[in-house]
């Protein structure tokens, strides 16, 4: 891969998928209006967030020079040059506003209003929120959170209130152990390299982080037994589904405890059981939404 490429993450476009759950959920992703609307958004935040992580990389060059493995981001190793990478991060920003105006036949809509929140809380973290602890832990959850409403903007789908915390809670357990291994890195004695992590104890975040992931199962199976759920979806069945992510959920915790620094992408990218299982969930879940369709 390109080290232009690489500086963009587009691996990070997994994240992006989010913004297809409100349809997906409400067994409308075969709905062809709200599909392309929710596909031209999903090309609009990958772009956005793209220049989110370029602008990232540049503030964060000389720091990621005294990193071991951050030194070989395209930036901070020069095979990138700092002109190079502000035209890319101002073209993928006007591509981006470009594709969520297409939508919006140039309308201000919330969907924009929320796209243009995203950006802007992520300039924050780039530019020193990121070290004010707990708040930088929120701004992470908030690029998670902001996706399923930027999706439910887009299409005009509500998204269910369990649902809405489930998200919430793995948001939560993924920034919790991302930190959490971060400061477990540290060698012993040694000033942390993100700064916030001065903060923060190991016992910390570890309890949070498995006390959130206890919640998500929680509030998943609360929605799947909702009878506003059931009536929606025209099933009761998705009970069935809460043992694949227990499953999922302890797949997951069992990765972030081992020498994985804790970044969501990374650590389900390359955990090929983990990936299934999630495939799984998915498969069983279209199974009973889509059962028309199939």
């Amino acid at each position: 891969m390109s080290p232009l490429l690489r500086l963009l993450r587009p691996h990070h476009a997994i994240k992006n998928l989010l913004i297809f759950l409100p349809i997906v959920f409400n067994s409308q992703l075969g709905e062809r209006t709200l599909f392309l609307k929710s596909l031209f958004g999903f090309l609009a935040f990958s772009c956005v967030a793209s220049a989110v992580y370029v602008i990232n990389d540049i503030r964060d060059a000389a720091a990621d020079r005294l990193h071991p493995v951050k030194k070989n981001r395209p930036i901070a190793s020069g095979a990138v040059s700092l002109r190079t990478a502000l035209i890319a991060c101002a073209a993928l920003l006007l591509l981006g506003i470009s594709l969520q105006f297409t939508v919006y036949s140039l309308q201000f809509s919330k969907a924009t209003a929320i796209l243009l929140a995203y950006f802007l809380l992520n300039l924050g973290y780039s530019f020193g929120l990121k070290r004010l602890p707990l708040l930088d832990i929120a701004l992470l959850v908030s690029g998670f959170l902001l996706r399923v409403m930027y999706g439910s903007a887009l299409t005009g789908t509500a998204i269910s209130s369990w649902l809405f915390l489930t998200i919430t809670a793995v948001s939560f357990t993924m920034g919790l152990g991302k930190r959490r291994n971060e400061l477990r890195q540290c060698p012993p004695g040694a000033t942390p390299a993100r700064a916030v992590l001065r903060h923060y104890t190991f016992d910390f975040l570890d309890k949070n982080a498995y006390l959130c992931a206890a919640l998500a199962i929680v509030f998943y199976s609360l929605w799947t037994v909702d009878p506003a759920t059931v009536a929606r979806l025209g099933t009761h069945r998705l009970i069935y589904s809460v043992p694949l992510v227990i499953l999922a959920m302890m797949r997951y915790s069992l990765d972030i405890e081992t020498a994985s620094d804790g970044d969501p992408v990374e650590v389900i990218l390359r955990d090929k059981l983990l990936l299934a299982l999630l495939a799984l969930l998915a498969l069983f879940i279209a199974a009973l939404l889509y059962r028309p369709l199939l």
